[in-house]
């Protein structure tokens, strides 16, 4: 068995470059948008706009239309899934996944809440939950009142909550459509993929073990805490000691144990990294117990103001600073803010990405401009 005194060490930019490259951020990938969203396990999804451009920075030839029709379609959709937060999955994704997740972290927010609920028969609770929103999908608030018809004694969030929790609920579109987005409306994975589909095709047997594979393959190399920091689960040690036969060990700077796919790239740390404008909640971002193969370390915190994300982007494959849209009805800005200074080349690919971002994104017609602030 390897042991972390044998193992290999990869440096912190080999692991940047690594997984950069799982990211699809190295070089533009030719996936489509459906194959994307599979291959990166999901995409965070609390706002509706983040999903898109975290596809305009990793896929050639983008197009947003392009996951709204895959949304419509149904082959796509949002569900509460990974840290009990909205991701954007593929149809069985967002049935796995959300199975995996439901005795992890879904369960520990429903106890979080368990106070509110004296008196509610939660089995009861889940079967007029299921008929109302396969009835049609309905609004949390719709959903709520619903269920207070039933339990008024009950705490309004604590109901909302627990629906949330015990039904596997899709946000059916309009809602995440590109320039299209509607008000949060659920119904559930087998009302909205249909009877006989994926929803009965999946079997959870080996679910952990292929997940664990999947993460390695979109996130890797990496270590057991990264993968529970990911998934919200804990006690995964287990599951990485059964796969270890099937696996390369590493070690970073640090000393910490990761494992990695032996078929995996891992590019040269010298590698070069083109610049990446990022949306706000990027998993590339939160996928890691320890973020400096992406974050240095005197810049920890810098993404965040209170609960709220910025957005971010990438000089040389790490966090180099924040960037803002600004649609007016005339004219879109797009402002840069750097951390600190950017040399007078990077400058140019800076801009030329930014200016990237905005003809894949931008609207038809309105111009658009590019403003590189002063380091903050």
């Amino acid at each position: 068995m390897a042991t972390k005194t044998t193992s290999p060490v990869l440096s912190t930019r080999a692991l940047n470059r690594a997984t950069l490259d799982r990211q699809l951020l190295l070089t533009p990938s030719a996936l489509s948008a459906e194959q994307a969203v599979h291959h990166l396990v999901g995409l965070q999804a609390q706002n509706t706009k983040p999903p898109y451009y975290a596809l305009a920075a990793r896929l050639d030839g983008f197009r947003p239309e392009a996951l709204s029709e895959v949304m419509e379609s149904r082959a796509v959709a949002r569900i509460v899934s990974l840290r009990s937060t909205v991701h954007t999955h593929t149809a069985r994704d967002a049935v796995i996944l959300r199975r995996l997740v439901q005795a992890g972290a879904i369960d520990r927010e429903l106890r979080m809440f368990r106070k509110g609920l004296d008196g509610v028969d939660l089995d009861r609770l889940t079967e007029l939950a299921t008929a109302y929103v396969e009835e049609e999908p309905r609004t949390p608030k719709d959903l709520r009142s619903h269920l207070l018809e039933v339990w008024p004694d009950a705490d309004p969030l604590a109901i909302t909550i627990a629906a949330r929790c015990l039904l596997l609920m899709v946000q059916v579109t309009p809602r995440g459509l590109w320039r299209r987005s509607g008000q949060v409306s659920l119904t559930t994975v087998r009302a909205w993929f249909g009877e006989g589909g994926v929803v009965d095709s999946v079997v959870d047997d080996g679910t952990l073990d292929e997940t664990v594979l999947r993460y390695l393959g979109a996130f890797g190399p990496a270590s057991v805490q990264d993968m529970q920091t990911w998934s919200g689960l804990t006690r995964l040690r287990p599951v990485f000691e059964r796969l270890r036969s099937r696996l390369l060990v590493f070690r970073d700077e640090r000393g910490a144990e990761l494992f990695d796919l032996p078929e995996a790239p891992r590019p040269d740390e010298d590698t070069p990294a083109p610049p990446r404008f990022l949306p706000e909640f990027d998993n590339l971002l939160l996928s890691h117990a320890d973020r400096t193969r992406v974050v240095p370390a005197d810049l920890k915190g810098r993404t965040w103001t209170g609960n709220q994300a910025h957005r971010v982007f990438l000089l040389d494959g790490f966090l180099a600073g924040l960037w803002r849209l600004d649609e007016g009805k005339e004219r879109t800005t797009l402002t840069i803010e750097p951390f600190g200074a950017v040399a007078r080349d990077q400058r140019a690919a800076l801009t030329a990405e930014a200016e990237r971002t905005l003809r894949v994104m931008g609207r038809e017609g309105v111009p658009y401009d590019v403003v590189l602030t002063s380091a903050a």
